[in-house]
């Protein structure tokens, strides 16, 4: 509308006022739909449109919940991450709940990264409980081990994540519990090995307490958590673990007792608590391959081997 040719204004008319007055003006001319300056006839033609524009679902699809967008679950950076792991990494709360909570199926909740890890590890990495609990509650698979072969429960034991263990052995079933708790990584331990190795008291007693096998063997070289107590010397986990039930006299691969191995350690606390316990027979050290070697080497060479059967050009 050309304001001069109406009268509206005049062009002395542009004061301090008449500015207020116009900036006000041209703000309501921003917010309005453009209905409101519409004549009732204009209006009604514009009302009568939109019916027929309108489009009605049938019957069968009405209930139908609309398709969901998947198309960013199939988004991976040059690591292998998903953004549900980048999301885990990063603590951002609202867009892991809304990822979770907008997926129908596990398969993407259990998706690796190039180090095999699932956002569930991520998730006990970075100490957040409550993430734990939403992707186990989802349905994710907590036995999926990473490229150490280590579970999420071992990264628990191993970090001393108290919470984190906690929510997933409430959220596991009892025997994939017991399955997640005797398995072993890649270096030979389980999740009893590991809170013994790292000291950590009460994970060893809530693992016990839980059914874990307490004179269980390292693969390596067969010690149990005793023999780990022992070698860290530390005399409250040799006491809670004696008192829970752990066989003083349980040997290694290499036939060693845990006294044994107090042998040229400074803790006297520690021996003086294994030797009543200790079978007598088990007290001293076995006789090393070392020295056996050694005696049979000395025997070899005061009587010297002679060979026959050797030819050089058929003699």
């Amino acid at each position: 509308m050309d304001l001069h040719r109406t009268g509206a204004f005049s062009p002395m008319d542009y004061g301090g006022d008449a500015k207020e007055e116009k900036a006000g003006q041209t703000m309501e001319e921003r917010l309005d739909s453009g209905l409101d300056s519409l004549k009732e006839e204009e209006y009604q033609a514009v009302a009568a449109e939109l019916t027929l524009l309108r489009v009605d679902c049938p019957p069968a699809l009405a209930c139908k919940p609309p398709a969901e967008p998947q198309e960013w679950t199939a988004q991976r950076t040059e690591d292998g991450d998903t953004l549900l792991h980048l999301a885990i990494i990063h603590e951002a709360k609202d867009c892991i709940r809304n990822m979770i909570d907008s997926l129908r199926n596990t398969h993407f909740l259990n998706t690796k990264n190039d180090q095999r890890q699932t956002p569930l590890h991520l998730a006990v990495i970075t100490d957040q409980p409550d993430v734990c609990e939403r992707l186990l509650v989802a349905g994710c698979d907590s036995t999926l081990v990473d490229d150490s072969g280590d579970s999420a429960l071992h990264i628990a034991c191993r970090r001393g994540s108290l919470a984190c263990f906690s929510v997933i052995t409430q959220n596991c079933q009892s025997e994939q519990l017991k399955t997640v708790m005797a398995s072993c990584n890649y270096q030979g331990q389980n999740c009893l090995h590991l809170a013994s190795v790292h000291g950590f008291l009460s994970l060893v007693e809530s693992l016990v307490a839980l059914g874990a096998d307490i004179n269980a063997q390292e693969q390596c070289n067969g010690r149990s958590a005793l023999h780990l107590a022992v070698d860290q010397q530390n005399l409250s986990l040799v006491r809670l673990l004696l008192h829970s039930g752990a066989d003083p006299n349980h040997l290694t691969y290499g036939g060693h007792s845990p006294f044994h191995l107090t042998y040229g350690r400074q803790n006297d606390d520690i021996r003086k608590e294994l030797y009543l316990l200790t079978n007598p027979d088990l007290r001293e050290l076995p006789d090393s391959e070392s020295e056996d070697s050694e005696e049979e080497e000395e025997e070899q060479s005061d009587d010297e081997v002679g060979y026959d059967d050797i030819q050089w050009n058929g003699h």
